[in-house]
């Protein structure tokens, strides 16, 4: 007897994706009530990140006036400083802390299983985690950081126009997937080591340097320069500053964007290879 092929319904897979979703929007409407619980605390702490600004200013101020000279690569000082101010933003969107050593905290005391067990795909969740993390930090440190850049505004020469403010806001995004991602596969390295605290230490004092954080990496002297500007980690502070201030302009802008789409794409890709490379080597006991 020939069996009647069962009906393929057509809805499965929009259903699907809708339960995923709502399981997603789910993850981050509690990550984001849990951020906003300590409002008072974030902005305290926000208030309190921004004092060193003080004395960044009054150190380039003492360099320029030490040196005698009015410009420092294309940077004058009041580039300066709106860039310094600049690269906080950029650090918003772009730092991780505590994702690599949570990643490898998980790994190293089996918690990690919980991904393994549920539905729950884990750099996804994590990632919905941070984005919410993310909009709560935003939200509350707005208003310090308008304050601050209101009464530094006499360091911003001119306003950027709309194409600077599109390209200004797409590297911020990108600059937040350029920091998950590569903090996420240093996480990874957990799965091969049994502590990983020293080489976060390690790679965070470069990735400030690297980064562009603590001055512009055109006061590099060639190559190394162009060589820092070559890795993902001028996306986490420099390049976004650089936009915004009119530094990167016409093809080497929109080519900076392309090249910032493929570190992300590249790194995303990296952190699931590592994920599932040491899911192969990985056992948990107990619980």
């Amino acid at each position: 007897m020939n069996r009647i092929p069962t009906p393929i319904r057509v809805d499965a897979q929009p259903a699907r994706l809708n339960r995923l979703l709502r399981k997603y929007l789910h993850i981050f409407r509690i990550a984001l009530i849990e951020r906003l619980t300590y409002r008072s605390d974030f902005m305290l702490s926000s208030a309190l990140r921004l004092l060193p600004m003080l004395t960044t200013i009054l150190l380039w101020t003492s360099v320029y006036v030490g040196s005698g000279q009015t410009e420092l690569n294309g940077f004058r000082l009041a580039e300066m400083i709106a860039y310094l101010l600049l690269v906080h933003i950029s650090r918003m969107f772009s730092s991780m802390p505590g994702l690599a050593n949570n990643i490898a905290l998980d790994i190293r005391e089996g918690n990690i299983k919980k991904y393994l067990i549920q539905p729950l795909d884990m750099l996804t969740y994590l990632m919905v985690y941070r984005v919410a993390h993310k909009i709560a930090y935003i939200v509350t440190s707005f208003v310090p950081y308008a304050i601050l850049f209101i009464l530094c505004r006499r360091y911003f020469d001119h306003i950027p126009d709309a194409t600077t403010w599109i390209a200004y806001i797409l590297s911020l995004l990108l600059a937040f997937l350029v920091g998950f991602y590569f903090e996420a596969c240093i996480g990874m390295v957990g799965f091969w080591l049994l502590e990983v605290t020293s080489l976060l230490y390690i790679v965070n004092t470069l990735n400030y340097f690297v980064s562009g954080h603590m001055f512009p990496l055109d006061l590099l002297p060639d190559p190394w320069a162009e060589l820092l500007k070559l890795l993902p980690f001028q996306y986490m502070a420099y390049f976004p500053a650089a936009v915004f201030l009119g530094k990167v302009q016409g093809e080497s802008l929109w080519w900076g964007l392309a090249m910032e789409s493929v570190w992300a794409i590249g790194l995303a890709a990296l952190a699931r290879l590592l994920f599932h490379m040491g899911l192969r080597r990985y056992s948990a006991y107990g619980g």
